[in-house]
């Protein structure tokens, strides 16, 4: 399957899936659809503060939808970020730790209720700890540009990210989610952090693209790639928050220059301007379009399918619905020859 040491516990989600794991969808969309209002620099990462019990809630509408891996609400949640809104450092780790806390309860509430019923189609859940980029942090567009100006250098973007990770680690989460990174240079600085830190649990790096050909700073996937197939503490690869129309193209490129799982969750097709803080109307990609598509995205190699921005639990029972089919299908085509 092409999983690196130390991957045990991811997979073996996958293989209790049959071969493809589903992540959740869009966790700040499911929040606006249930009247938050999230117009702001923590974004999500918002109602950490001013309503928990809905962040519980979306964990729990997702895992009802079929996901195997639950991504937490710390995004756009960062130190710096919290303090300053105000918030003390104490209060800023506390927001971060209940991230964790919330997706595993959920999770937990969620299992003990399901697991024991016998035939049950769901798998116990992972919790992967959201570690939006530098550029997430500026709430600026960066992340989709990868230009964050001549100051930031290695040591920045790794002093920017070790606290969340040494406290997002210690709240025990099962996976990290280094999300929507734009470049090379951060790339670099995820990776030598994950050394530095000696971190044990499993983690993924996933990137977004604007044309889909390179990541967003204009370097190549495979400069980026010669990087992580280096480390051991990197055990998947993949994109997130790119138009869905990029993915399959992407993850035959990326099935050539990695071994390392391919993870894939595309946004529903519309643009977000990042300057006026709001969606573009384009063409969306339907749910019938995603149950479609992931079946397709597997078949190329993708192990970890799920949605991102203007998903929702719709889209992911969606894909959940169509992968577990397709694996029966092909076990009832096996069988009957």
């Amino acid at each position: 399957m092409g999983f690196e040491k130390g991957t045990s516990l991811l997979e073996g989600l996958i293989d209790k899936a049959g071969g493809c794991a589903v992540i959740d969808g869009g966790f700040a969309t499911q929040l606006e659809n249930h009247g938050a209002m999230i117009n702001d620099p923590l974004w999500s990462a918002l109602c950490l503060i001013k309503d928990p019990d809905l962040i519980k809630r979306v964990h729990l509408e997702y895992l009802e939808a079929g996901a195997d891996i639950l991504v937490t609400s710390s995004y756009q949640a960062t130190i710096p970020g919290f303090l300053s809104r105000g918030l003390s450092l104490e209060e800023g780790e506390s927001l971060l730790e209940k991230s964790v806390k919330l997706a595993v309860e959920a999770r937990d509430k969620f299992w003990d209720a399901r697991g024991s019923i016998p035939g049950n189609s769901y798998n116990r859940a992972l919790v992967a700890a959201s570690i939006g980029s530098y550029g997430a942090y500026l709430a600026d567009g960066s992340e989709y540009s990868g230009y964050y100006g001549p100051e930031v250098n290695l040591d920045k973007l790794k002093d920017f990210h070790r606290h969340r990770l040494q406290v997002l680690v210690e709240a025990g989460p099962d996976l990290l989610a280094f999300e929507t990174i734009p470049n090379k240079l951060e790339t670099q600085a995820c990776v030598e952090l994950l050394e530095e830190e000696n971190i044990q649990i499993p983690s993924w790096i996933c990137f977004s693209s604007v044309d889909g050909e390179n990541a967003p700073s204009g370097e190549s996937f495979k400069e980026l790639m010669d990087i992580l197939n280096k480390s051991e503490k990197v055990n998947a690869v993949g994109i997130n928050c790119a138009p869905p129309h990029f993915i399959e193209s992407l993850v035959c490129k990326f099935k050539e220059l990695t071994t390392k799982a391919i993870v894939v969750y595309p946004n529903s097709g519309e643009i977000w301007d990042a300057r006026a803080k709001k969606w573009m109307p384009s063409k969306c990609f339907g749910d019938d379009k995603f149950e479609f598509f992931a079946m397709r995205w597997r078949d190329l190699g993708a192990k970890l399918i799920g949605g991102c921005c203007r998903t929702t639990p719709a889209t992911i029972r969606a894909i959940s619905k169509a992968l577990k089919e397709g694996i029966l299908s092909s076990e009832d085509r096996s069988v009957n020859s």
